[in-house]
């Protein structure tokens, strides 16, 4: 729970202002787990859905020790602490591109089979489909992700479509967890500009805006953030940033149009979490993220446009 004993909490190098009116506290919703209207509802409200322990919390640590055990492996670990602690070695980023969850049975299951395909089936009242590609990542001591939207990454198929943000650990605010930008949801300006926007479109009318990489060429930021300063825009589009101390089963749900960003990593420790993406299987899936092979980020997935 957040308290007025705060440590010093910065995101993207930028301090974080931790008066009321700035900054706040996630609301559980916990209570209402079961009743799928009362969840669309604050859905619609809040853009968000947090939910202690809504996983089985052995389970998720089943998770953390076959992955940090690769971690080991490759030699991003400090040898002379248990690999579960999950002490880095250096600063040095792991390869997001190994895309563990195609290999560890037991993500795999606790992201897509058992509680938490129960709970999408309950919330969006109907068959499920996941994503095939997996989000897994593995921060060490260093920035957080910037402010982004995940429509600009995924907007080619159905908008009614929800990621699971799911620690594989406990973190505490030091290790930093994800930040919710409260009724960004909501913000027509934001979903009507950026949030139409897609971030492997590029200008073909512009010698230096080359199809590769995320990022959107003309049309976004590099990487297709919203902003590199969590604190400038924050006071730009209103609202609190929102986050708590995560434990291992907890789980936070956000729609495609939520801001959200994460705190920097004050630690020594490397913060693992994976994000995964749920739909109603009725409904259109985009390309870049289904199949055996998703194509992802990759030359398939550009678009050519006039800019």
């Amino acid at each position: 729970m957040i308290t007025s004993t705060l440590p010093r909490l910065t995101a993207r190098g930028y301090e974080l202002d931790t008066a009321p009116q700035c900054f706040g506290e996630l609301c559980p919703s916990t209570a209402i787990i079961e009743d799928a209207a009362a969840l669309r509802e604050r859905m619609i409200e809040d853009g968000y859905l947090y939910l202690p322990q809504a996983l089985d919390r052995e389970e998720v640590f089943a998770v953390r020790h076959d992955l940090m055990n690769i971690l080991a492996e490759h030699d991003y670990l400090d040898p002379d602490y248990p690999a579960l602690e999950g002490v880095a070695k250096s600063d040095e980023h792991p390869p997001f591109a190994l895309n563990w969850a195609h290999h560890v049975a037991s993500l795999q299951h606790v992201l897509y089979a058992g509680r938490m395909m129960e709970f999408f089936t309950n919330f969006l009242g109907g068959e499920v489909r996941h994503f095939d590609y997996t989000w897994t990542r593995a921060v060490p001591p260093k920035f957080g992700t910037a402010p982004h939207c995940d429509i600009v990454y995924m907007g080619r198929g159905t908008t009614n479509l929800y990621t699971a943000w799911t620690p594989l650990g406990d973190i505490s605010y030091d290790i930093g967890g994800l930040m919710m930008l409260e009724n960004s949801h909501r913000h027509d300006k934001l979903r009507n500009n950026y949030g139409r926007k897609d971030a492997d479109e590029y200008c073909t009318n512009r010698r230096d805006d080359l199809p590769q990489g995320p990022g959107g060429g003309g049309q976004l930021k590099p990487g297709g953030v919203l902003s590199d300063n969590p604190v400038k825009l924050r006071a730009g589009l209103g609202g609190r940033w929102l986050t708590t101390e995560y434990a291992a089963g907890d789980v936070l749900i956000f729609s495609v149009y939520t801001v959200h960003a994460s705190l920097d990593n004050h630690s020594n420790r490397i913060r693992l979490s994976s994000d995964s993406r749920y739909q109603l299987a009725s409904e259109p899936a985009d390309e870049r993220w289904i199949g055996d092979n998703p194509i992802a980020h990759g030359p398939q997935a550009k678009r050519g446009m006039i800019c």
